[in-house]
């Protein structure tokens, strides 16, 4: 048996906790393409928030100072076994390393030592305004010093995140990168009301994101997530929601453009073939 700890990358308010309580879920329930294995270890992180959707309520902010690990022994449909590494914590800590551009050494020991990323972007949170990449230097000529300050938009600031993580792990080539493995998946997919691949639709968005991850990574994989399926409230209850249990909602949308409720394909595609 093999440990695949999984680097999970996102800022506050993407929906780490949620699907991390609705894997879990799935794992328990054991229909996917993946299942449980055994007894999990240190479920605590994750008890609140399903506890939270089995009431049919949203769960609450992780705090953020908080970062735990869960570790979850896995089986495949194929009969490969793996034990996950899941961990849990509070989105500033991302926001924090591209406003300081400073790597703490926890951190840093996870990105050298995880073989496979899953980062998780909200595109209803982002913007793609004007920056100091598209907008040109001089377009700023014979203008007044009262002008706005120009700033990196969101799409660069990822960008940069990922430029250090990768310097980081010291995964600097001439080639697309192998490893780390990554998956991209564009969470709150319902909230986008589209019918088109999530590649499309991230070119569409974020384009100039979507073209660091393709031709950084030699095989990126992506991803629309819903892992709620329906925004939910963290005071007032979803009766329906309740009534017949998370496990029931919740789905990606494959690279092609079709749904699954498997919420763990994404998982089973960053462990498939090892690190």
């Amino acid at each position: 048996m093999k440990t695949s700890s999984i680097l999970l990358i996102g800022e506050s308010g993407v929906g780490k906790t949620h699907y991390g309580a609705q894997v879990l879920k799935r794992l328990m329930k054991g229909d996917g393409r993946l299942r449980m294995d055994g007894a999990a270890t240190n479920l605590e992180p994750f008890e609140a928030a399903m506890e939270s959707l089995n009431e049919g309520m949203a769960a609450g902010h992780t705090a953020t100072t908080t970062y735990v690990e869960s570790v979850w022994p896995i089986i495949d449909t194929s009969g490969n076994k793996a034990e996950l590494v899941w961990p849990d914590y509070g989105g500033e800590q991302v926001r924090a390393v591209s406003a300081s551009r400073r790597i703490p050494a926890p951190w840093r020991a996870r990105l050298i030592s995880a073989p496979a990323w899953l980062l998780l972007i909200r595109l209803q949170q982002t913007r793609a305004s004007d920056d100091v990449f598209s907008r040109p230097l001089n377009a700023l000529k014979g203008m007044g010093t009262d002008n706005r300050e120009v700033q990196l938009s969101d799409q660069a600031r990822l960008i940069e995140l990922l430029q250090m993580l990768v310097y980081v792990r010291g995964a600097i080539s001439d080639e697309p990168l192998g490893s780390p493995k990554l998956c991209v998946l564009l969470s709150c997919w319902d909230e986008l009301e589209t019918d088109d691949q999530p590649l499309a639709v991230l070119k569409h968005r974020l384009p100039m994101l979507a073209s660091f991850v393709t031709s950084t990574w030699a095989a990126p994989s992506l991803f629309g997530l819903s892992a709620l399926e329906r925004p939910l409230s963290p005071r007032e209850r979803d009766m329906e929601y309740a009534a017949r249990g998370p496990e029931h909602f919740g789905y990606v949308v494959l690279p092609d453009g079709q749904r699954s409720t498997d919420l763990t394909l994404p998982i089973q595609e960053l462990l498939a073939g090892g690190s």
